[in-house]
């Protein structure tokens, strides 16, 4: 009896493999960079809407939202609205004055919806000391986001006080990366969109400066870290 010998794939048929799954692996790769993409218009997208209401805010009524010492006579928020010290600063632990609020940070969101100037119905109750869902927007990933006067970002989140937009955390790092990259410089450190460790409520916020961080190093020529694949990064866009 003859032993047949079993048949090899031929050349075309390797070829034919190799393109298949050549084809399969530049597909996964295409829908995974549209996801990100998608994802990073949509946090670009709300930062330049709510960018956009800040300004529009302080040109209409010549102060700052959040800080507005006139809201309780000039807005509605479903009765009387609070108000801020009027000081020109946003802040997230300001002096009263005259029976405005301490949290002029999460004021903020108060004043801008009230006003029209961005989606979304946010309310602050009187003497609020915790950021909410009810009270303040959140990113694409369910974080809480912020406008403050401070310099929680840069390295060590030190920076030189200025007013800035915090995403708030969650973002993954491909995500805070390409926004960067899009929007600004592509540096952590540097330009407009810096690195922000912020996490409302006193919450642990997102690491730099380590292989599991969200950034290489803690200094000006760090880069955004794609390397560790954190889920937990975070930025600020100074205005």
């Amino acid at each position: 009896m003859r032993v047949r010998g079993q048949r090899g794939f031929t050349l075309l048929e390797i070829v034919i493999l190799v393109l298949i799954v050549g084809l399969v692996v530049a597909a996964v790769l295409k829908g995974q960079e549209m996801i990100t993409s998608a994802k990073v218009k949509r946090v670009a997208g709300q930062m330049d809407e709510i960018r956009a209401a800040y300004f529009g805010f302080a040109d209409r009524f010549r102060a700052l939202p959040g800080d507005y010492a006139l809201a309780d006579v000039n807005l509605r928020c479903n009765g009387l609205c609070p108000k801020g010290n009027g000081d020109g600063r946003i802040r997230e632990n300001e002096t009263p004055l005259a029976g405005s609020e301490v949290r002029e940070d999460i004021l903020v969101w108060t004043h801008l919806s009230s006003a029209g100037f961005l989606h979304g119905e946010y309310r602050m109750a009187p003497g609020t000391t915790l950021a909410s869902a009810q009270n303040t927007p959140r990113n694409p990933y369910s974080a809480l986001v912020q406008i403050a006067f401070d310099g929680r970002y840069g390295m060590g989140s030190s920076a030189t006080p200025h007013h800035n937009l915090k995403t708030g955390p969650l973002l993954p790092i491909e995500v805070v990366t390409e926004l960067d990259r899009k929007t600004d410089d592509g540096k952590p450190y540097l330009g407009a969109l810096q690195f922000s460790d912020y996490a409302a409520n006193g919450g642990p916020g997102p690491a730099e400066g380590g292989p599991t961080a969200c950034t290489s190093a803690i200094n000006a020529g760090a880069h955004w870290n794609i390397a560790s694949g954190s889920a937990d990064c975070g930025a600020a866009l100074v205005f």
